[in-house]
């Protein structure tokens, strides 16, 4: 009996967690916000491109070098 009032109010809290969780507002972000976003994410994928060539330079350095 003792395990069924536990499971009971286990069940109710997770229901209860769960409704508040889905009434949760979702506020649209600021242009400025989203703006800087994107131009972070340009950036980062230039940044990313200019590692990927030096590593790849490194690489074909130490090949040329390993063949002479």
């Amino acid at each position: 009996m003792q395990n069924l009032k536990v499971l009971r109010r286990s069940l109710g809290a997770s229901a209860a967690v769960g409704l508040l969780a889905m009434q949760q507002a979702h506020a649209a972000l600021p242009t400025g916000v989203t703006t800087a976003l994107t131009e972070a994410q340009v950036d980062g994928v230039e940044v990313a491109g200019i590692v990927l060539g030096v590593i790849i330079a490194i690489a074909a350095f130490k090949f040329i070098r390993r063949a002479l």
